[in-house]
């Protein structure tokens, strides 16, 4: 297992995380408590959670667990997160979620899915922050860090206010070009940075015809979405969100035989097939100024899952809008077909065609 320094905590995670969101049986605590174990003697040490995973069955699965790892004298950092904005809010969930992972403090706590900057100032202006540093302070929380959606380099703006140690943000091998400017702003704070989705929430290893090119020889598809995630110094670790015990072994298995690539083979990699995705948004967020403020680089964001989960089954689009941004279709629905975020397209799509279909 290789291991990075998480910010500037003076602590190091593990490059492979365990994300507590889809246990194939949560109610089979055998079974849960087996797959905390592995992952912990396979080297995993940063588990992360949050209260409505699995059907709020996460945090007690992680308290059972973390209390076996304590009797077999396993390390792990617990992370988990919160919604509530004011501080009587924050305070009632946070002595919920200590009681349920049968721990003194959380490792690192989130403030969690900050999807605009307008939605970041309201919780701030309701206290947010506030009540987090105070938690700090108390010895309940060991570092402050935020969980994040924003596009367009908007984290710089999170980061500015000197709390957060570390960011959970997604990135992976389709998205990358819409997170560099983030990542050049978690470079320049020195704060940790978890990474989300590294599989492009799965859509990455069900369409190899479009991915297969970052397979090195003999890996295989999920092991190469990781390998390239791994290959960014500036991620601390990778999330995956197994299922299985065998699930964790493939992963285990794949760390262990990670070789990572120079540099140069990662820009070249950067701008060979990855730079000529037909049709894929890169999320310059340029078209982010509508007259009637639709967010429009969010919902090019849920198109390309249309485009990348092909014949994939279910509907990427509902998905998309309702699990990871939170919107709804109606807001696509207010399109007046300007034109001016097509006029701002430097990739030329068509953006007034997407939000109709989108809006069903």
């Amino acid at each position: 297992m290789l291991y990075r320094e998480y910010g500037q905590t003076g602590k190091r995670v593990s490059l492979l995380g365990f994300g507590g969101m889809r246990f194939a049986d949560i109610d089979d605590s055998e079974d849960c408590l087996r797959m905390i174990v592995a992952a912990a003697e396979g080297g995993i040490n940063y588990f992360d959670t949050a209260p409505g995973y699995c059907e709020g069955k996460s945090e007690p699965v992680f308290g059972m667990g973390f209390a076996e790892l304590r009797r077999r004298g396993l390390p792990y950092y617990c992370a988990t997160k919160t919604f509530a904005s004011d501080e009587s809010a924050i305070r009632r969930e946070i002595e919920g979620q200590l009681r349920r992972l049968d721990l003194p403090a959380i490792d690192f706590y989130h403030v969690w899915s900050i999807v605009s900057l307008e939605g970041w100032q309201a919780r701030k202006r309701d206290g947010a922050l506030r009540a987090f540093v105070r938690l700090k302070e108390e010895g309940l929380v060991r570092h402050i860090c935020v969980s994040s959606h924003l596009v367009g380099g908007e984290i710089r703006e999170l980061l500015a206010e000197g709390a957060f140690e570390g960011v959970l943000l997604g990135y992976s091998a389709y998205n990358f070009r819409a997170r560099q400017a983030d990542f050049d702003a978690i470079r320049e704070k020195k704060v940790g940075a978890v990474i989300m989705n590294p599989l492009g929430g799965g859509v990455i290893t069900r369409n190899e015809g479009k991915f297969g090119f970052l397979r090195r020889p003999g890996e295989s598809m999920a092991a190469a979405a990781l390998s390239f995630v791994w290959d960014h110094p500036d991620a601390t670790c990778a999330l995956v969100g197994f299922d299985t015990v065998e699930h964790i072994r493939g992963a285990l298995a794949a760390m262990d035989a990670y070789r990572p690539r120079s540099a140069g083979e990662l820009e070249e990699l950067k701008s060979g097939p990855l730079a000529t995705f037909d049709g894929i948004c890169t999320g310059c967020a340029y078209c982010d100024d509508c007259p009637e403020g639709i967010p429009v680089p969010k919902l090019m964001d849920v198109y390309n899952q249309k485009i990348l989960s092909g014949d994939g089954g279910g509907d990427p689009i509902a998905n998309r809008l309702r699990w990871h941004w939170h919107l709804d279709r109606s807001l696509a629905a207010g399109c007046t077909a300007c034109g001016h975020c097509e006029d701002a397209c430097t990739q030329h799509i068509d953006i007034i065609k997407r939000l109709q279909e989108i809006a069903g």
